[in-house]
């Protein structure tokens, strides 16, 4: 089948068009949070520990979804998530760890996806209670990779949910320094500002600074785009190149990002703000980023599978550079660097052949 002409056929076209208008529908704008919200978080790694410990200190009530015995129990009879974080106390006062992902659904007004996005079907396989009413907030910077699509764009078109009643958290967040009150920038998107800054209420404090922004597919493909290039950045270093190298690196991965972003949905945005540029920089820097880590290990000598096994925690990088690679099909947006961690992760290239046909381009 000709790609090129595929592209532009009446079908793909009408689709193309019918995700911009579900993006741009001012229509159904009235759903409004309500101040002092119940908050139901799903997922109980670091990620999701960093964030319901955020909420607890502002005393929101959280009630939390755990699918782990070992979690559960721990954080039950002793206030600390066992795998995660466990130096993080819990008041259960404030935080209702429950086995029931309906009951948590059920119980509260916001919920708040922090689950790997390689989980997130399986997470919602027991799910029978109404997304009705609800306001779904995804802090999971991944992709569903059976369908191609953003954490948004799945629940917008699996369980009928406008975009006013979706919205994302993001930025250059390390979950181990949120926790430990180091102090972070998180940004809240969603159609309605209102509804941003009620939420973005329930998370600021002195440490943790909160700005809002309407960019919701420009800052979760930020925040997906982030990982392949913390991946490239990781390899670079495995393989020996240097500091001088790895700027250069950066920046471009900078514009390859923004270049995507913008051409496959143009928006008033600018992508040099903490959502966009400061999550790739920290993703592609911190000790802390398993993606840059996974791609170290592969730049060592590891293979991709090996490398993998070594991980003690979900690399998003890695399946987001084949979802990318599919949906860039679609927008044919000039992309040599997630390209070329496309070829070394799913096509068996050889690293350092690989990188160094990239110095060449950059």
């Amino acid at each position: 089948m000709n790609l090129r002409a595929a592209k532009w056929s009446p079908f793909l076209i009408c689709k193309v068009l019918l995700i911009f208008a579900r993006y741009q529908n001012d229509i159904d704008m009235t759903f409004k949070i309500n101040d002092n919200t119940k908050c139901g978080v799903i997922g109980y790694g670091s990620w999701a520990t960093a964030l319901v410990h955020t909420l607890q200190r502002n005393k929101v009530k959280v009630w939390w979804h755990v699918r782990n015995e070992e979690v559960m129990e721990s954080l039950l009879t002793e206030g600390r998530n066992a795998k995660y974080l466990n130096d993080v106390e819990f008041d259960l006062q404030y935080v209702f760890p429950k086995e029931d992902i309906n009951e948590v659904v059920r119980e509260c007004e916001v919920i708040l996806i922090a689950t790997p996005s390689a989980f997130i079907k399986n997470v919602l396989a027991d799910l029978t209670e109404s997304f009705e009413g609800k306001f779904i907030l995804s802090a999971t910077k991944g992709i569903i990779a059976d369908d191609f699509t953003t954490i948004t764009e799945y629940f917008n078109q699996t369980f009928d949910i406008p975009y006013d009643r979706l919205g994302i958290i993001s930025g250059p967040s390390h979950a181990e320094e949120v926790s430990r009150n180091k102090l972070s920038y998180l940004t809240v998107a969603c159609k309605d500002s209102e509804n941003a800054e009620i939420i973005g209420n329930m998370f600021a404090s002195a440490c943790v600074k909160i700005s809002h922004s309407n960019d919701i597919y420009g800052i979760e493909y930020a925040g997906i785009l982030k990982n392949i290039y913390a991946l490239a950045a990781g390899l670079a270093t495995g393989l020996g190149y240097g500091d001088n190298f790895g700027a250069v690196l950066t920046s471009a991965c900078a514009k390859e990002m923004t270049r995507f972003i913008n051409e496959s949905y143009p928006f008033e945005r600018d992508t040099t703000n903490s959502a966009y540029l400061g999550d790739l920089l920290v993703t592609s820097y911190s000790s802390f980023s398993r993606n840059r880590r996974l791609g170290q290990l592969i730049g060592h000598g590891c293979t991709v599978r090996s490398a993998l096994n070594e991980m003690t925690m979900v690399a998003e990088g890695y399946y987001a550079a084949a979802c990318i690679k599919k949906i860039n099909e679609r927008h044919n947006v000039e992309m040599p660097i997630a390209d070329m961690v496309y070829d070394i992760l799913y096509r068996r290239f050889s690293p350092r052949k690989r990188m160094k046909e990239l110095t060449e381009l950059l």
